[in-house]
């Protein structure tokens, strides 16, 4: 969607704030012993406390509150009874509906004890997310998006997962523009125009280039098997660079 007016913009917010909020919980939440139903019921009750509902359930109907993915599995993890271990890497994505408004946002969560590779992972991850961020911005191309995370993660020696891209989102969860690469893509020739509502959200590999479904309609796994982060926010390109609506307070 464009942002048309102040009133779009206090319900993006809304909902951006809603999804971050909830991400942030689950994330203190999450905890060895634990099973990923358990950590989806905590995130459910919150959207539900806050008067939103779940997007990935109200628009596809995903067998759950929200997506949460282990180790092999790098997105779209459907909520179950697999219990989460000592040194598991953990994404959860949390995106929601208020008032005809949608936001968008994940995160990728080691649980201790991590190794250097994975910390390491974990936080050049969000920097990935970071540095696409920064190019965002009213009359400026997507494309720099992706180049940027490219170069960045060129330079840090590892991959990027290439059939998950970043996307619009604000009416709808998915939405034009649709297939923002964060990778280099030469064809890419958009313009991001004032107001535009997008997400910026990286999958950082140490090997995996793409994913690949699995068992069940939903979960993807990582190819070839490796150890994979996702960071995200949604995004609002303006005149004065991005306007970030799901940072949690």
């Amino acid at each position: 969607m464009t942002i048309s007016d102040d009133n779009d913009l206090t319900r993006l917010k809304e909902i951006g704030r809603i999804v971050a909020a909830t991400l942030e919980a689950m994330g203190k939440a999450l905890e060895p012993g634990m099973t990923t139903s358990e950590l989806d019921r905590i995130g459910r009750g919150l959207l539900e406390a806050a008067g939103a509902r779940s997007a990935p359930e109200l628009a596809y109907e995903f067998p759950g509150a929200t997506c949460i993915s282990v180790n092999e599995e790098i997105a779209h993890g459907i909520p179950g009874e697999r219990r989460i271990a000592r040194g598991d890497l953990v994404n959860i994505d949390v995106s929601a509906e208020k008032n005809g408004f949608f936001a968008d946002t994940g995160a990728s969560f080691a649980v201790p004890p991590v190794n250097r590779a994975i910390e390491r992972l974990c936080r050049d991850g969000r920097r990935a997310m970071w540095t696409g961020l920064q190019q965002v911005g009213a009359g400026k191309p997507i494309a720099g998006i992706g180049q940027a995370i490219g170069t960045f993660a060129r330079k840090k020696g590892y991959s990027l997962v290439r059939n998950l891209a970043s996307h619009g989102v604000g009416l709808s969860l998915h939405e034009e523009p649709t297939e923002i690469a964060t990778w280099p893509d030469r064809s890419e020739r958009r313009i991001m125009t004032d107001g535009l509502v997008f997400t910026v959200e990286p999958f950082l590999s140490m090997g995996a280039e793409w994913a690949e479904n699995g068992d069940d309609p939903w979960t993807l796994y990582s190819n070839p098997e490796a150890p994979t982060v996702q960071y995200e926010h949604t995004v609002i390109a303006t005149r004065n660079g991005p306007l970030i609506v799901t940072l949690a307070a």
